[in-house]
């Protein structure tokens, strides 16, 4: 056929399924979208009921607002990533707060900005919308923050060599090299955010205002209404809901990204791509679908080629990046002024409702978690990290295990604490132990996708080296693969980490029917003192909690990025 022939672009059999599933997929944003900007008064009017006949449509309002979080949480990414991978002034401030934030508990970030986004659009549905929707991005922002700075810090000297070769501006390298260098994990802890965000759905999608609790139509509201009304049934049929939404975003989105994101692997060998997306083949195998995003490609390519010549001298960038001794110097003394003028402001409000005696048991409560959150890490280590480098190194096990951890992940671990509760008390358990690995169920997959990340983007050049010299046993595990997964293993502990500690305040009182248990520890503690309104014990239980956390970061976890990204590169 010739390049110019009519035919060329005649639609067929291929443009017909992509011109259906497009068309599906406007009118379902669309209808959305326009439910969105109701008055606040049609949720009052239509409150959630537990008729399965509606998970549809709920499930399609929770599936949309997780897909703005999860945009809103790339954005993120992409910027304040590179800044604390770029600049180590602001690293040393943005990595201990991107700590800080990960523990702070969701209930937080909604109490101190509902207000603010219901102000936005007054008398609206969209006001709850995207309070709902920041709550979402607070639980998967922080995983993907975590993925790309690893990644930018562990980029092969060569590559940026090269990049300089060509006279790369940091646009250019941003885009040509860390972003697609970043691809192969940002693409399974995107994934695990996904489904990690299903876990918080059910507090995003009730919004208190004074003593207005503003209920949103959806699986998360689906849920809570059948767990306070005890519905096993209407439980049963929100997971049912759950998995069929998983699997559909699963084939449309995640599936196709992990595929193409295999080509952007550092290594010198062909290997085995493993499966490819249905929809990949239809994209390429379509007729108008390609001519139709050719402008596209041709306007961000324009754009790059465009920044080119806007590129810094080498002499002024130096200059802008090492700055001078003195430089340096103001900026900690800044840092530390903030720091103590926060921390003064803090210990006053605390002193208004507490005293040393409550920060000592506050203090003794938080090392009882720190004690249980170390020891469920271990053994999620233990467990996950063989799995995840067995289904990593095996793209077609990835691709058939794929949805089913997305599953896993994304089954919000609240439904599991009335079973535990019943167990616990049916076998006169002790609460303080069995109530533990309540919170790492929903956390420990933060672990299994990083290192399913980390296998899968290991070189094929090196795993055949490794084969050419016969290294095998534990020489392998120890001299071959943990190395190469290290960065990634360190990725998924920092968060799953994070999250257990957000975990303990839901896990440590666990309640069904009127049996309440409670477990001695930090999250038991803010979780009466939230109850009870008691805001100045609140702040300090979250003060201990985020101490805890960033002191664990700083003495285990950063320590082995550093380790990581100076003995483990690729150069």
């Amino acid at each position: 056929m010739e390049v110019g022939s009519p035919r060329r672009y005649a639609p067929n059999l291929w443009d017909v399924f992509a011109f259906a599933l497009i068309l599906t997929g406007l009118i379902l944003v669309y209808k959305g979208g326009r439910e969105a900007f109701a008055p606040l008064v049609t949720l009052q009017q239509h409150p959630v009921s537990l008729d399965p006949a509606n998970l549809p449509e709920y499930a399609l309002r929770t599936t949309l607002r997780m897909l703005a979080a999860m945009v809103v949480s790339l954005l993120f990414t992409f910027g304040y990533g590179s800044l604390a991978a770029k600049n180590r002034r602001a690293e040393q401030v943005l990595i201990p707060l991107l700590d800080i934030l990960q523990s702070v508990p969701i209930l937080g970030f909604i109490s101190f900005t509902v207000v603010g986004f219901m102000a936005l659009f007054p008398g609206r549905v969209m006001g709850a919308e995207l309070a709902a929707i920041f709550a979402i991005f607070t639980s998967q922002a922080w995983n993907m923050t975590f993925s790309f700075y690893q990644s930018l810090k562990t980029v092969p000297a060569d590559l940026l060599e090269v990049s300089r070769s060509f006279n790369l501006s940091p646009w250019q390298r941003f885009w040509r090299l860390e972003v697609p260098f970043s691809m192969p994990g940002l693409v399974w802890n995107t994934m695990m955010s996904m489904s990690g965000g299903w876990f918080f759905v059910v507090a995003s999608e009730a919004i208190s205002v004074g003593n207005t609790t503003i209920t949103l139509p959806g699986i998360g509201s689906y849920v809570a209404l059948a767990i306070a009304r005890q519905d096993l049934h209407a439980i049963a049929w929100a997971v049912g809901a759950m998995l069929a939404v998983i699997l559909l975003y699963d084939q449309l989105l995640f599936r196709p990204l992990v595929d193409w994101s295999r080509k952007f692997r550092v290594e010198l060998t062909e290997t085995d791509p493993g499966g490819h997306s249905w929809l990949l083949v239809l994209i390429r195998r379509s007729r108008l679908l390609p001519a139709g995003l050719a402008p596209i490609g041709e306007f961000f390519s324009g754009l790059l080629r465009h920044r080119a010549a806007a590129a810094p001298r080498p002499l002024i960038r130096g200059r802008l990046e090492s700055g001078g001794l003195w430089m340096g110097r103001i900026w900690q003394a800044a840092v530390a002024i903030v720091s103590m003028v926060m921390i003064w402001h803090i210990v006053a409000f605390i002193a208004t409702g507490a005293n040393w005696s409550e920060f000592s048991k506050v203090l003794a409560l938080g090392l009882i978690t720190l004690l249980r959150v170390v020891v469920l890490t271990i053994l999620a280590t233990v467990v996950w990290v063989p799995v995840g480098v067995w289904v990593g190194l095996r793209p077609r096990v990835a691709e058939r295990v794929q949805p089913l951890a997305q599953f896993l992940a994304a089954f919000p671990a609240n439904l599991v604490f009335p079973f535990a509760v019943v167990v616990i008390v049916h076998f006169h358990l002790t609460a303080d132990i069995w109530l533990s690995p309540l919170m790492v169920l929903g956390t420990q997959w933060y672990i299994l996708f990083n290192v399913i990340a980390g296998a899968s983007a290991f070189p094929g050049d090196l795993k055949e080296a490794a084969a050419n010299f016969h290294v095998g046993g534990w020489n392998w595990w120890r001299k071959v693969i943990l190395p190469g997964i290290l960065p990634y293993y360190v990725t998924g502990a920092i968060t799953a980490s994070g999250g257990s500690w957000n975990a303990s305040i839901v896990a440590e009182v666990a309640s069904w029917g009127d049996t309440t248990l409670r477990a001695h520890g930090l999250g038991a503690y803010i979780a009466d003192a939230t109850s009870s309104g008691d805001f100045p014990r609140v702040v300090l239980g979250i003060v201990v909690m985020t101490a805890l956390v960033t002191l664990l970061n700083r003495a285990v976890w950063h320590p082995l990025y550093h380790f990581a990204h100076r003995q483990l590169r690729l150069d």
